[in-house]
C-alpha cells in the first residue's frame, strides 16, 4: 500500500516550478493524491499529498527537492501522515459548509470570522481571501461535524433539537458577528454551494 507524505514547498514564483516539484515525485515513483497551490504577491506556495513505496523516506523526498536546479530558494517540509483508510473515514464523517463574507476592508476581518469558528467548534478546512479596491472577500470551507456535540455538551441545544437547533444558534450568532464587523455573509451547505455554482461542461 505504501506510505503517504505531505509536502510543503514555498519559493519566490518562477516559470517551471510546478513541473520541477512534481518531477521529483514522479522520479521517486510517487502517486499524487492532492495538490493545493497558490501565488500571493509573487510568492509561490504548494501543499501536496502523495503515496510512495515503503522504502522511500521523507528524507529521500526532501533530498530530491534540494537537487532541483533553481534560481530561487525552495523552502521544503516533508512529513509522513496517517494511512489512506483513516483519512477517508475522517473525510466521510465531515459535515461541510461554505461561508462567503464580504465587506469594506479593515484590520481584523479574518480574525473575527476565525474566532467565531473557533468559539462554535467549527474547523476551517480552507480559506481564500481577495482584496479589490476597498472590497474584502473571504470564502471559507468549514467542517461542522463537531458542532452539534459541542453545543449539546455546553447546554446550548439539546439532543431533541439536534443539528437543526445548533444551526439556528450559529446563524443567529453569525449574523451578530457579521453586523459587528460590517460584513455581508452567506452560509450554505457545501452541496447547495456546489449546485448553485456548478459550471456545466459542454
Amino acid at each position: 500500500m505504501g506510505k503517504q507524505m505531505v509536502m510543503s514547498v514555498m519559493s519566490k514564483d518562477r516559470p517551471g516550478i510546478v513541473a520541477d516539484i512534481t518531477g521529483v515525485i514522479y522520479q521517486l515513483k510517487g502517486d499524487l493524491a492532492d495538490i493545493n497551490q497558490s501565488v500571493l504577491r509573487d510568492y509561490f506556495s504548494m501543499i501536496l499529498i502523495a503515496t510512495f513505496d515503503d522504502a522511500v523516506t521523507p528524507e529521500d523526498v526532501a533530498a530530491g527537492f534540494s537537487r532541483i536546479p533553481s534560481s530561487t530558494k525552495l523552502e521544503v517540509v516533508v512529513k509522513e501522515v496517517e494511512t489512506l483508510p483513516a483519512f477517508v473515514a475522517a473525510e466521510q464523517g465531515r459535515e461541510v459548509y461554505v461561508l462567503t463574507a464580504q465587506g469594506r476592508n479593515k484590520s481584523g476581518l479574518v480574525h473575527s470570522i476565525s474566532l467565531f469558528c473557533y468559539q462554535h467548534g467549527i474547523n476551517i478546512l480552507d480559506l481564500a481571501t481577495t482584496l479589490k479596491g476597498d472590497l474584502y472577500t473571504m470564502i471559507l470551507q468549514l467542517d461542522f461535524s463537531r458542532v452539534e456535540a459541542m453545543m449539546v455538551r455546553d447546554g446550548l441545544t439539546s439532543q431533541e433539537t439536534g443539528m437543526a437547533g445548533a444551526m439556528d444558534i450559529i446563524r443567529a450568532d453569525l449574523a451578530r458577528c457579521a453586523g459587528e464587523s460590517g460584513l455581508h455573509v452567506v452560509l450554505q451547505h457545501e452541496d447547495i454551494f456546489k449546485a448553485a455554482n456548478e459550471i456545466a461542461l459542454l
